[in-house]
């Protein structure tokens, strides 16, 4: 990337980016926490790499082990595999975070020992939004914290949102008790589900920025419509038989229940994030399961429901910027996406401005639990998202305010149009005030 700061430069360093993906520990929890340096570091997505780098599941264990106060013997049984991963896009933005945040040129035993003391003071009341909202200059972030409730996050009540979470009833098991406490309604039929799930909505949904399903974790993104007597017949099976019940019987449910979540995305205007591509973790990642493509009879038959594919669908990126490109339905995320892999994510940004519309792109998202990390994603995301627009200025693609323009809106613009960010905002407030 050129060195020369211009006026594309400069507009992508200043403008506050909107970060549509976290799981990011809420205060309390991130205090308790009190993560050290090496877990603020390391204990993100680097683990993955570490792990197919040659590194111990004892040796992880011992790095990210917070009590033992040995912080240089603790990295340096790991520094000769993170030599070998510190240029992996993960290694790339925890450089990058530990440069900016603790003044590391080079992360070494003796320099993380150095620095623990400044990481001190960045475990403090009040820091967590200091970091993401004041130092990553975002403009708002959107959690998915696992939780049906979406209730205003005190520590900052109009920058935390939080996703309603569809991945229990995708995966064909919903939390049955839980769903009876949370809404007043026991679910015994398919009926009575489908009361309980619209009273999730009745009672969340003015405050979630928007619907999320991982399921891909769990089963395929296939999905076939399915009636209310499949449905019922799938129900009374898992009822019966719990987590051990048929694979087809969950199936079978959790498509009727990804679509009863589809519907009602349209009736209360939320946007539908569906995780597709790349797994978390390691040795366990069927690719059948992950293709975006799997959902082309999902889409067309709730063309009113807008559908957020989110990781760039990694590795099948071509095929997510085709359904883009032909479902008016359907956003792409690149959250997660520049640390998974910053050239094909840049070369997808490219790719996408010359064939799907510009209203359909969304740059940023850490897909984080601690604010370090995600800072560190947030640097790194600006660093190559300017790499693929100066591209296309010197390749002569793009005039420099054309690429102004479409740096605005895939920042911003896009995720206040389709997120309703204004709205959110202002339900946010009337919960506050009705609360009070």
């Amino acid at each position: 990337m050129n060195s020369t700061t211009t006026d594309l430069s400069q507009f992508i360093q200043e403008t506050p980016l909107c970060d549509t993906h976290e799981h990011m520990n809420r205060e309390k929890v991130f205090l308790e926490r009190n993560p050290d340096i090496l877990c603020h570091l390391f204990d993100n997505y680097l683990k993955g790499d570490f792990w197919c780098g040659g590194v111990s599941r004892s040796a992880l264990d011992s790095l990210l082990d917070s009590t033992n106060p040995d912080i240089r013997g603790r990295f340096a049984a790991v520094e000769e595999a993170w030599k070998a991963i510190q240029h992996t896009g993960y290694g790339e933005a925890i450089r990058l975070a530990a440069k900016h945040l603790y003044g590391m040129d080079e992360i070494t035993p003796d320099a993380v020992e150095g620095v623990a003391g400044r990481n001190a003071e960045l475990v403090q009341p009040g820091q967590r939004l200091r970091i993401l909202r004041d130092l990553a200059n975002l403009d708002h972030m959107q959690t998915d914290d696992a939780r049906w409730a979406c209730e205003p996050d005190e520590s900052g009540p109009d920058f935390f949102f939080y996703d309603l979470s569809w991945r229990g009833f995708c995966c064909g098991v919903p939390d049955l008790e839980p769903l009876t406490n949370e809404t007043g309604i026991e679910a015994t039929d398919i009926s009575t589900l489908h009361e309980a799930m619209s009273a999730l909505f009745k009672k969340h949904a003015s405050t979630a920025i928007a619907v999320k399903s991982q399921h891909a974790y769990a089963r395929t993104l296939s999905w076939r419509e399915r009636s209310d007597a499949e449905a019922e017949s799938a129900f009374q099976i898992i009822r019966r038989d719990g987590e051990d019940a048929a694979e087809e019987a969950k199936l079978c449910l959790g498509d009727w229940a990804w679509a009863r979540g589809c519907e009602l995305c349209a009736e209360h205007d939320l946007p539908f994030k569906i995780h597709t591509g790349y797994y978390a973790g390691n040795d366990r990642m069927p690719v059948d399961y992950i293709r975006s493509g799997n959902m082309c009879a999902l889409l067309a038959k709730h063309p009113d429901t807008r559908f957020v594919m989110m990781h760039i669908a990694y590795p099948y990126s071509h095929e997510l910027t085709a359904l883009a490109k032909h479902y008016r339905n359907v956003y792409i995320d690149l959250c997660w996406a520049w640390s998974i892999d910053p050239y094909s994510s840049c070369d997808f940004v490219r790719r996408c401005i010359h064939a799907v519309p510009a209203n359909k792109l969304f740059i940023f998202g850490g897909d984080t639990f601690m604010p370090v990390p995600a800072f560190g994603y947030a640097v790194q995301a600006r660093k190559w998202f300017t790499r693929a627009l100066e591209g296309e200025v010197a390749d002569g693609l793009l005039t420099e305010k054309e690429a102004i323009a479409l740096a605005g809106r895939f920042m911003r613009g896009n995720q206040y149009d389709c997120f309703r960010v204004d709205a959110k905002r202002a339900a946010v407030t009337e919960a506050i005030e009705v609360a009070i």
